[in-house]
């Protein structure tokens, strides 16, 4: 980001996409003119331009509709419209190294534990179950991950928390084994939640 407007980026202060940029092993190279980035700017005022208005003429106001169209009509059409031959042939993608896109393509906060072992979190308070390895997690810094599909996730250095869906209700939670004096608690378990395509939702936010 940048600290003051027209100033050079700090690569110490990321952004969501430059964290995630990074993580992947992606060198982002700043634009300092109008002219660099004509290209994208062009690209957004035809989508702001004309996805609004594909939306409007089919009549369709939710989301699921919405992206159902992106996959089905919108994004074919407008490649076959506006899309350009490269002027030569190959590309130079590498494959991605790290596996955990799930967690990359998440946003990501910090916030503080709570006296109660929760965590507040856009008027949400995230219960997290007692674990073997602390006796609380109370004053410890966690990341709150908001997935794509909505769902949100903790974690604290290499350890998952807990998942939680939209209305921060725990998923996929084992039955407790505490016993009366709250000893012997499993630690939350992290099952997976469904894989999603981070391409086609980012395109639903256009």
């Amino acid at each position: 980001m940048t600290p003051k407007v027209g100033g050079k980026v700090d690569y110490h202060r990321r952004t969501q996409v430059g964290r995630a940029l990074h993580e992947l092993g992606v060198q982002m190279i700043p634009a300092y003119s109008p002219e660099a980035r004509g290209r994208s700017e062009r690209n957004f005022a035809t989508w702001q331009g004309r996805l609004p208005q594909e939306l409007r003429l089919r009549q369709l106001g939710t989301l699921e509709a919405a992206n159902r169209f992106l996959r089905q009509h919108y994004i074919a059409e407008f490649n076959r419209r506006f899309q350009v031959a490269p002027g030569q042939r190959g590309n130079a993608f590498l494959t991605c190294r790290n596996r955990d896109l799930e967690r990359i393509f998440s946003l990501q906060f910090e916030r503080c534990v709570n006296r109660d072992n929760t965590v507040s979190f856009q008027n949400l308070s995230l219960q997290i179950e007692r674990v073997r390895w602390r006796a609380t997690l109370a004053g410890c810094q966690v990341v709150v991950h908001q997935h794509l599909n909505g769902t949100l996730s903790l974690t604290h250095g290499p350890h998952c928390l807990g998942r939680y869906d939209r209305s921060g209700t725990p998923v996929s939670a084992k039955p407790s084994t505490a016993t009366s004096r709250g000893r012997g608690t499993a630690p939350f378990p992290c099952n997976p939640i469904p894989k999603i395509n981070p391409t086609q939702s980012a395109r639903a936010q256009l």
